[in-house]
């Protein structure tokens, strides 16, 4: 239990040697130590599932999701380390909370980065649905898009084709009409146009040769229309429309599976839509909640620290820190003094030396005289 509390104890960034002393202020240092802990730990989380889909297809994506959650989850509770140890609690209540601004500033910023991660897997089944209608629709906006170029690059081709069809429906209508009328005539049906009279007679014989001559033709325009439908499906299959087909079951889960982190972002934000267009506010405010949860967690730790009475560990560390700058700027005393002292003896040693070489130079001087000439 001691080695948990002092590696909490770490973790909040105390003096541990100070802390110590002090077991009144043990509990509050390990709550918040274990706070920073927990805060990195949900860091390295999202991190590392973050990072999981961007290399998502990779033979060594849980490796990197592994590692760079890791660094991440290090980088963030070093972060938080450093902002929670930096509150000075010897201030006034409202210079603290000056102080501890731009550090809940940051936590919100990191809150707001490490918490979207974790929200696209508690979303996970809402955003594949979301992701299957998207990848569909956009698979048929692709075939449409590609009906209309083709279309318009084959006009006159798709023109004539129609054309041919409307020919044939029409004969094939009129061929349908007259051989109702022929079976009237032969089985002596009376109406405006038949004699009523039974029997296979020189008009439904005249009648019968126009027939095999209309489905002659009729024939022979199936026949084109043949011919056009495979040009058509000839150039089709050449523009690759043939290929194009609606994303089956199968190949929308293994579209989604592979989706990577951006496609998974915005399926989480089209969930606070409908598909009419309007705010969907039910997953609007759970989504918002979660996020600010997250939010509020790695804020906690600043929070727990501006919270806490000033406890005599805080006076014990300011006392120490006054103790450290005293002795610094006695050290410095010293060492100016000591620098001075050396200065000063190098400088009158400096001018013994160059005396006593003027003092030589002046006796050879004097040596060299020559005396007589005066």
């Amino acid at each position: 239990m001691n080695r948990i509390n002092r590696f909490f104890w770490f973790c909040s960034g105390a003096h541990i040697p100070t802390l110590e002393k002090y077991p009144t202020e043990h509990n509050k240092f390990t709550g918040i130590g274990a706070t920073i802990f927990f805060t990195g730990l949900f860091a390295a989380l999202s991190g590392g599932y973050a990072m999981y889909f961007v290399f998502k297809g990779d033979a060594l994506a849980v490796l990197f999701a592994l590692f760079f959650g890791l660094i991440w989850g290090l980088a963030i509770f070093n972060m938080d380390r450093y902002i929670v140890s930096s509150i000075n609690k010897s201030g006034s209540t409202w210079k603290q909370v000056l102080q501890a601004a731009p550090r809940i500033f940051l936590a919100v910023m990191i809150g707001i980065v490490i918490s979207r991660p974790l929200e696209l897997k508690l979303f996970d089944k809402e955003i594949r649905e979301r992701l299957k209608v998207s990848y569909l629709n956009a698979q048929r906006a692709k075939i449409d898009t590609l009906n209309k170029a083709f279309a318009k690059k084959y006009t006159a081709e798709l023109a004539k084709l129609d054309e041919l069809k409307a020919r044939r429906d029409s004969l094939e209508q009129g061929i349908k009409t007259d051989r109702q009328k022929l079976n009237f005539e032969i089985f002596g049906n009376k109406t405006t146009e038949t004699s009523g009279v039974m029997g296979y007679g020189p008009y439904a014989k005249r009648k019968e040769a126009e027939l095999k001559a209309r489905e002659s033709d009729l024939d022979s325009l199936k026949a084109g229309i043949t011919k056009a439908e495979g040009f058509v499906d000839g150039r089709k299959k050449f523009d690759g429309l043939m290929d194009e087909k609606l994303l089956t079951g199968v190949q929308l889960d293994s579209a989604v599976n592979v989706a990577g982190f951006a496609d998974r972002n915005w399926a989480l934000g089209q969930l606070k839509v409908n598909p009419n267009g309007t705010k969907n506010e039910d997953n609007a405010m759970a989504v918002t909640f979660i996020g600010l949860l997250f939010i509020f967690f790695e804020c906690l730790p600043v929070f727990v620290k501006l919270m806490s009475q000033r406890g005599v560990y805080d006076v014990a560390i300011n006392d120490l820190e006054f103790v450290n700058v005293h002795h610094s700027t006695k050290d410095r005393d010293y060492n100016v003094n000591v620098a001075d002292r050396i200065q000063g003896t190098r400088v009158e040693a400096e001018v013994t030396k160059r005396q006593e070489i003027l003092k030589g130079r002046a006796y050879r001087d004097l040596e060299k005289y020559n005396w007589d000439q005066d």
